[in-house]
């Protein structure tokens, strides 16, 4: 497994005499790291009594040609040889601004220096990032911004990347610890480059992929952690070459292919692979005491599905992905389908569990005979189910697993209508009753859930909408929504005195205030709700922006129609508010019945009662 282990200082590692080049494979992460890990590092080298010990690194030798250098492939250590040579750029930078000013040896040291950075050879970087998240194009910008001879690409965004930030928080680094000691920044980046130079690796160099992958779980090294998404990676990876099945760059390609399919959340990315397993485990090999995949268990479900039959595997989590991408909304549709529109109402109510089972319907839509309505049928469901779940807390988060793959077996052996029948009953089995849904929206909901409270409102006000009328309630700036739940008797304290004197004085508006303020009666929905905060009722309902655009209760949302005209704001308005309200979600959302109207046989809602 292991060909090598040795110690080495940085400086033999990054030999300016030597013609080794470290390259990151393109199946690492990005850089990552941020500026607590580099102040860790300045600060372990800078107070460091002797060589400090950064750690371990793995590599695969790679070379293919001697006579142009010996290629090292980083399998572990990136993120700490990408800092360091930031790091040495950074002091280079520096020393090289007061070139003149230094002595003739110190001036050899620095195009030592810089020959330790780039190869003399073939005026290459010693270190090689790999390109994704312009990685590349940044590591070699500082560079040439450091003065040393790399010829940079300039991308958009560039200075706020952490490879920019990095190299600038160096710079500033050095300059500081020359105020701090009352000595001049030469001396600073020289002090510097000494610690960095003498620190300590362990080089282990490995055979192959497979031995490097198993070498880097095994390893607890400085660095971010890892995911189970990484290490289930790692051990595809590992697998393919290991068992000649694909190379390492193709198997990568896969599941880079499936990753963008599911965006960059990593979150998504791992409910993704649990969801299919327990979407698939009936035609999947068995996996032991794994009756459900779990966050603890994933890795272990993983490892053993990839070593029964590796190639059908990512082939299946490859197109499983392009079907579970859409249902999670990952790209931006410019003309969403009516479907596409239904599973973006299904995400906003928080629908995420029953990804599994829409994962497994719409993988198999020919074979089970469902058009594309069957399937909005469906998600429309779910989302009413989801309203109420996630308002009353049943059926309980650890059962919704269970109930969506039992739902999976129940249908797999109908077709067509059949399908919708099956599910609504099991929906309509599994969710709280009409009643219970009735006094959690009759109480204080936005206590209870403000998600859920802020989703129904919407959706009230979107039903109303015309395609003139539409406005995006959903729009966010600077990551925060411009339309939220604005309190229409205000939440906050100190009431203001206009609210008390409508409400009957100040001890009895108090008590009102606190008994309904967060009924659904009490909420709506307004854009820059900033501007309304503590303000009397009527200056709420005729609030308008610099430009005379309403950004009151008179902002055209059919939602605070009745609020446009009132005068006033008193306990029964919102008594009465509620109870119409509540009315119109528990319509909007309904635990439906699919069943057949045996007159025409054709497939109908009853709603439950």
């Amino acid at each position: 497994m292991i060909k090598s282990a040795n110690q080495y200082p940085v400086h033999t590692l990054f030999s300016h005499e030597g013609n080794v080049s470290y390259r990151i494979p393109p199946y690492q992460r990005e850089y990552s790291w941020y500026k607590a890990h580099w102040e860790d590092l300045f600060e372990d080298l800078i107070e460091a009594d002797g060589a400090h010990f950064l750690g371990t690194i793995i590599t695969l030798d790679q070379t293919t040609d001697t006579l142009k250098g010996n290629v090292l492939h980083v399998i572990d250590g990136q993120q700490r040889l990408t800092t360091l040579t930031l790091l040495l750029a950074a002091v280079y930078s520096v020393l090289r601004e007061h070139i003149d000013n230094l002595d003739d040896d110190t001036q050899t040291d620095v195009t030592n220096l810089g020959r330790q950075l780039v190869r003399k050879s073939d005026q290459q970087p010693r270190v090689t990032p790999q390109k994704q998240g312009h990685n590349l194009s940044d590591f070699r910008q500082v560079l040439e911004q450091a003065g040393l001879p790399v010829e940079g690409e300039w991308k958009p965004y560039f200075p706020s990347r952490r490879i920019s930030k990095c190299f600038h928080y160096f710079r500033s680094a050095i300059q500081m610890l020359a105020e701090n000691e009352g000595i001049s920044e030469p001396e600073a980046a020289l002090r510097v480059h000494e610690a960095t130079l003498q620190a300590v690796i362990v080089k282990i160099e490995v055979a192959s992929h497979a031995d490097a992958f198993v070498l880097f779980e095994s390893l607890n090294n400085r660095g971010m952690p890892l995911s189970p998404v990484d290490l289930i990676k790692n051990h595809l990876l590992a697998e393919s070459e290991k068992k000649q099945i694909m190379e390492v760059d193709e198997a990568f390609r896969h599941w880079n292919d499936m990753l963008t399919n599911l965006g960059d959340s990593y979150s998504t990315q791992e409910r993704f692979l649990r969801h299919y397993y327990n979407a698939f485990k009936s035609e999947l090999p068995d996996v032991a005491s794994a009756s459900v995949a779990t966050k603890s268990n994933l890795i272990r479900v993983y490892e053993t599905l990839l070593g029964r039959d590796l190639e059908r595997l990512v082939g299946m989590l490859v197109a499983a992905s392009k079907v579970y991408g859409r249902i999670n909304c990952v790209v931006e549709l410019d003309q969403p389908t009516s479907l596409d529109r239904s599973f973006q109402r299904l995400m906003r109510a928080q629908g995420a569990p029953s990804y599994v089972l829409l994962m497994w319907l719409m993988s198999k839509q020919s074979e089970l005979k469902l058009t594309d309505a069957h399937i909005e049928t469906v998600v429309d469901s779910l989302t009413s189910f989801f309203v109420r779940r996630n308002l009353t807390g049943y059926p309980q988060t650890y059962a919704l697993a269970k109930l969506f793959m039992t739902t999976i077996d129940a249908v797999a052996n109908t077709r067509g209508d059949e399908v919708l029948e099956v599910i609504g009953e099991k929906l309509t089995t599994a969710s709280a009753s009409d009643a219970e849904f009735r006094a959690r929206l009759l109480g204080r909901i936005y206590e209870e859930n403000t998600d859920v409270a802020r989703f129904v409102l919407a959706t009230l006000a979107e039903d109303a909408m015309t395609r003139e009328t539409r406005v995006d309630l959903w729009r966010q700036e600077k990551g925060r929504f411009v339309w939220t739940i604005e309190h229409i008797l205000p939440q906050g304290e100190n009431l203001p005195a206009a609210w008390k004197e409508m409400l009957g004085g100040e001890e009895i508006a108090a008590q009102i205030q606190e008994e309904h303020k967060h009924r659904l009666g009490n909420l709506t929905i307004t854009a820059y709700n900033s501007n309304l905060g503590n303000k009397s009722f009527t200056e709420k309902r005729d609030r308008q922006d610099p430009r005379g655009r309403h950004i009151g209760y008179r902002n055209g949302l059919s939602l605070n129609a009745d609020l446009a005209v009132k005068e006033s704001w008193t306990p029964d308005d919102i008594q009465n508010r509620t109870e119409h309200l509540t009315t119109r979600v528990i319509g909007r959302f309904p635990l439906a019945v699919l069943e057949r109207n045996s007159d025409n046989n054709r497939l109908e809602f009853r709603l439950s009662t």
